[in-house]
């Protein structure tokens, strides 16, 4: 037997709880103030410096500014290392992933733990180990010497190990729980049907977390764009060859503040543009 609420027109059980307020909009009853200042401040903190750069930027001499062969040479050699650091990243960090999220293993908590810490690592701590392990007098860059006479400290290769150093991890946290996310069911359906795990991996895993591969890519490479810290402490500020566009928006801070600004909007322009065209593709998808 059903009685109806006069007030809301909504049939209910005679006897049963009472129905529940209707929800106003996504919001429910709307936001509460101790969570709506706090978030405002938040939003500005993180949007007014970027808005007090375009600001003050030299719009009239911006073109002057952005013209210049040096700015060039740093933007194309930030995008050429940036993009190697994201391949480098793609090729070690995928199997990576892989591994901590598909394979049992004893110590896999402190391997995940040694895998993010760049995350959390200081860049320049990060440059100077990069130095202790590759650097001419490293225990590994010693016999790279030696052996192969491959030097990378101070040179552009520097520049993408520097990078990918500090960009892998977004790669591989993102790959690692789009894996996590998927179903295994298909990879034991292939291994039934007598595809080795490599082929299952290549064939239907691959396809599988492509999204989830494409956000940590879009990630990586844009950390590897904005580098600086390991960068400047593992291949030196040299330009043509180690400067990129952080390095040089550094660099012009100290003797034409303008320049810096140009420069600073240059990067903000890219990255903005790849995180605006790329985020609801691939983001979403994972």
């Amino acid at each position: 037997m059903t009685s109806t609420d006069d007030r809301s027109g909504t049939a209910v059980l005679a006897g049963g709880p009472a129905p529940r307020p209707a929800h106003r909009g996504r919001g429910g009853l709307g936001v509460p103030l101790p969570l709506l200042v706090p978030a405002l401040i938040g939003l500005a903190f993180l949007v007014v410096p970027l808005l007090a750069l375009l600001v003050r930027a030299p719009w009239r001499s911006l073109p002057e500014l952005l013209t210049s062969a040096e700015v060039w040479q740093a933007l194309r050699l930030s995008l050429v290392c940036a993009t190697a650091a994201t391949a480098v990243s793609l090729v070690v960090g995928v199997p990576l992933a892989w591994l901590l999220a598909r394979v049992e293993f004893p110590g896999r908590g402190l391997v995940r733990a040694l895998v993010t810490l760049p995350l959390v690592l200081p860049p320049v701590v990060g440059g100077v180990a990069l130095l202790m392990a590759l650097g001419r007098n490293g225990i590994v860059g010693k016999w790279l010497d030696a052996w192969f006479g491959v030097t990378l400290p101070f040179t552009t290769a520097g520049v993408v190990v520097a990078e990918a150093f500090v960009a892998m991890p977004f790669l591989v946290i993102s790959v690692e729980g789009t894996l996590r996310a998927a179903d295994p069911r298909y990879e034991e359906a292939a291994a039934t049907l007598g595809a080795s795990r490599f082929t299952a991996f290549r064939r239907v895993t691959l396809p599988l977390i492509a999204p989830g591969i494409a956000a940590g890519a879009v990630l990586a490479w844009a950390r590897a764009l904005g580098e600086f810290g390991a960068t400047i402490t593992f291949a030196g500020n040299f330009p043509g060859s180690t400067q990129t566009m952080p390095l040089a928006v550094y660099l012009a801070l100290q003797s034409d503040p303008e320049a810096a600004v140009a420069l600073s909007l240059v990067l903000l322009a890219v990255s903005v543009a790849v995180l605006a065209g790329l985020r609801d593709r691939w983001m979403r998808a994972a």
